[in-house]
């Protein structure tokens, strides 16, 4: 008797369909089998005997993960996997992949196109010359050039190295936040390598690249709102827990923050009613910065790809929680 085939299942997705992935899975007789989980006790039932899973934004927490019996990798649609219990998975032996090198270009512009929003006032404008108006909708001081700016990085992966070369071309001063590069490699790069304290003092705008993890969460809270410089802009297109949602609504209602973008937020969607909703000063996006027809296709194939090589017991390229099989 033949073994059965391999079982990967997707506990949830945002796309129209699966084709892509069943069209990569089923051409090597695997079927898989999909369903929008929303609960915890829907997880365990999917995934328990899978033996790949592939997940969105459910939390696979430690409860999920220890219900698995067999899974020889968890793979995130996505860079961040904030919604895995790496730490379970990795004392299971499970390995935990995601797919780094997606979207880099699409965050960035997306980043680019915030920080020009905020510093020449686009949306405010637009607002404004719809409501009837004509001529400047903010004070003059309010109108500012890149190359008068000094612009702060926190996280200087793949996409924090493309928004600084982005920014370097607006002939503004950008500085880097990231004890894990060293300050030779930044500066290398054109950029000058700060520490966290000097990076709130100095920006005119902020940036946030670096993923959610203890040590990040919540880093941007009501004391480090306090040290930056009174009406500096915040942009947040990395993960909605990087920066406290009370601080953060206080400092762009009292001022002490002039303005911020945000593509993410915590929690997500923004509750309705949110204060966050009604402040002027703010740009919304619902988490879509990564987005773009190539990147959303790559993304999908290179995870259908990464379950394929863990049932098969191939090498896996991007495990993140120290797993080797």
């Amino acid at each position: 008797m033949n073994p059965p085939n391999p079982t990967v299942v997707i506990t949830d997705w945002t796309f129209p369909d699966l084709s892509i992935e069943e069209g990569i899975l089923k051409a090597h007789g695997i079927e898989p089998v999909a369903r929008q989980c929303k609960t915890e006790a829907d997880l365990i039932d999917l995934c328990a005997d899978a033996d790949a899973v592939i997940t969105q934004f459910a939390r696979v927490n430690a409860n999920v993960v220890s219900a698995l019996r067999k899974a020889r990798a968890i793979v995130r649609y996505g860079i961040g996997v904030d919604n895995i219990d790496l730490d379970q998975a990795r004392a299971r032996g499970i390995p935990v992949c995601n797919v780094p090198d997606y979207c880099i270009d699409e965050v960035a512009d997306q980043t680019l196109a915030f920080i020009l929003a905020t510093t020449r006032q686009v949306v405010t404008h637009a607002n404004h010359l719809r409501a009837g108006n004509w001529g400047l909708a903010t004070p003059l001081a309010a109108m500012k050039a890149l190359r008068d700016l000094t612009v702060g990085i926190v996280g200087f992966g793949r996409i924090g190295r493309e928004v600084s070369k982005r920014l370097l071309a607006f002939k503004c001063a950008v500085q880097v936040f990231d004890p894990m590069v060293p300050a030779t490699e930044i500066e290398k790069l054109g950029a000058r390598a700060v520490s966290f304290e000097e990076l709130l003092k100095d920006a005119d705008v902020l940036t946030l690249h670096c993923p959610s993890t203890p040590q990040t969460r919540k880093m941007m809270n009501r004391d480090a709102f306090a040290k930056l410089k009174r009406g500096a802009c915040l942009i947040n297109v990395g993960r909605g827990d990087l920066a406290d949602p009370d601080a953060l609504t206080t400092a762009l209602q009292s001022g002490q923050l002039g303005a911020a973008a945000l593509d993410v937020f915590d929690p997500e969607p923004i509750p309705a009613g949110h204060p966050m909703r009604a402040l002027p000063n703010v740009i919304l996006a619902p988490h879509i910065a990564s987005c773009s027809v190539l990147a959303v296709r790559k993304l999908r194939e290179s995870v259908a790809h990464l379950a394929l090589a863990a049932v098969l017991g191939e090498a896996l390229p991007s495990i993140v929680n120290g797993v080797k099989r």
